[in-house]
């Protein structure tokens, strides 16, 4: 048409998020493979409990009722929580403290923010990296607990990706506590609530040894949920419960990165 002028408006495709996640998983890798024994520090304190109670109070303590009612070892009952642990405390290191410094003070992800990633990316990529650092830990853990003959059924070898669940679900909601983080001061709560979900999560003792109303409370313990999946592995013992367990890391892990993204997103493109 004479005397217009034709416009042509190219609209670009909307890139879904954490879709470029693994660059910042690249970007980890590399800050880290110069400081492995960083990621090796939190294997060390589940492995002592195994050693002083799992083993040394086990030698007094003898069997006590594993899964579906069957007698077990003391050492082989605790050594699967303990596995779960070891997850937990991986991924949790990793989405509080290391998550922290990197948003408020070392501003790692505002430099991120001027790439094409966004605030879903960042979200994703150190999710993942948690759940890879918790993985870490419960393969080591694996290693000693088929070393020791803790691991009486072949099932275990599942407890590797059931570790990897356990992983993303501390890691996610980790992570969506920490954006809610003020100062260093608050994450004295990262302890008083990490601490009582390790003692009481039936970690040591059977759920049926608690009050009832305890019971109850424990079942609210994603720990416990964890510990559950990962003791009936090991010891060979299922029933359709597990897929409740699963069900409820899953769903703890979904809501953890939600809140995070959302999160993420306010703090860092205010």
């Amino acid at each position: 048409m004479s005397g217009s002028v034709a416009l042509n408006t190219r609209v670009l495709p909307q890139v879904r998020a954490g879709r470029n996640a693994g660059r910042l998983l690249e970007r980890n890798f590399l800050v880290y493979r110069r400081a492995w024994m960083i990621i090796f520090s939190g294997f060390f304190e589940p492995l002592f409990y195994l050693f002083s109670i799992g083993v040394g109070l086990g030698a007094l303590v003898g069997e006590v009722v594993g899964p579906g009612g069957t007698p077990v070892k003391y050492a082989a009952f605790v050594a699967p929580a303990l596995l779960g642990s070891s997850a937990m405390n991986g991924a949790i290191y990793e989405s509080t403290f290391n998550i922290f410094f990197k948003l408020k003070y070392g501003k790692i992800y505002d430099a991120v923010l001027s790439t094409p990633m966004q605030p879903a990316d960042i979200a994703v990529g150190e999710i993942a990296w948690s759940l890879i650092r918790g993985a870490i830990y419960a393969a080591g853990f694996l290693v000693v607990m088929a070393a020791m003959g803790l691991m009486p059924s072949w099932w275990g070898l599942l407890a590797l990706p059931a570790a990897t669940l356990i992983g993303f679900a501390f890691g996610a909601c980790g992570m969506a506590a920490t954006t809610f983080m003020r100062s260093w001061q608050d994450f004295d709560l990262v302890g008083l609530v990490v601490l009582p979900l390790f003692l009481f999560s039936g970690t040591f003792y059977p759920l049926s040894v608690y009050p009832e109303a305890f019971q109850v409370l424990t079942r609210f313990s994603p720990l416990y949920h964890s510990v559950e999946i990962i003791r009936a592995l090991t010891l060979g013992a299922f029933d359709w419960s597990l897929a409740g367990h699963v069900a409820f890391l899953l769903g703890m892990g979904a809501v953890g990165v939600t809140i995070a993204s959302r999160r993420l997103g306010r703090l860092l493109l205010k």
